[in-house]
């Protein structure tokens, strides 16, 4: 994690042309054989802090009270996720913002973006089949409400919606599949 938001701060600082997976290392007080160890190329360095993210909110949906519905334990688990101070410290939210806005503009760090985003929704499917004891829909309910998500914070990161925030764009695009996942 150390080298991951090593990496963060240098793509956020600098861009990701201006950020070599040597300059990595030294940020992070490592060898730069040691960061090869763990990651392939520079923009892999921060997978862990793009699946940060989708870990917490997985977290709290599990965590969310067992009485609620499907669509209101997804609801539950944006809430405490995506509000700044709650989820993920308000100092970071500039940070992500930026680390979505760069993959969208560099085909390596969208690579890493989609592989987490992957990741993350293999790991709600899961979540979602613990709470709800196994129902054979629980991977198409695990992908919607996914992509609800991110699309949300995607359109978050670029700036396409003015003064929302990406849990009130979170719950409105789960709203509008709620259709679906109840």
């Amino acid at each position: 994690m150390e080298i991951a938001r090593a990496a963060g701060e240098l793509f956020v600082k600098h861009g990701l042309r201006g950020t070599r997976a040597e300059d990595i290392a030294v940020a992070a007080g490592v060898a730069p054989r040691t960061f090869y160890r763990y990651f392939a190329t520079k923009e892999e360095a921060v997978a862990p802090l793009y699946s940060a993210g989708a870990r917490l909110w997985a977290e709290a949906v599990l965590s969310a009270p067992p009485n609620l519905s499907v669509p209101d334990a997804l609801a539950h688990g944006v809430r405490h996720t995506f509000t700044p101070g709650a989820g993920v410290s308000t100092a970071s939210w500039s940070w992500v913002r930026t680390l979505i806005r760069l993959a969208d503009s560099d085909a390596g760090l969208r690579r890493v973006w989609a592989e987490v985003c992957h990741s993350s929704e293999r790991r709600l499917g899961e979540v979602l089949a613990v709470r709800v004891g196994g129902a054979a829909d629980v991977r198409l309910v695990a992908a919607v409400a996914s992509a609800a998500v991110r699309s949300a914070v995607e359109a978050w990161a670029a700036g396409e919606v003015e003064g929302e925030e990406p849990v009130g764009l979170a719950l409105r695009n789960l709203g509008v599949v709620g259709g679906v996942l109840g």
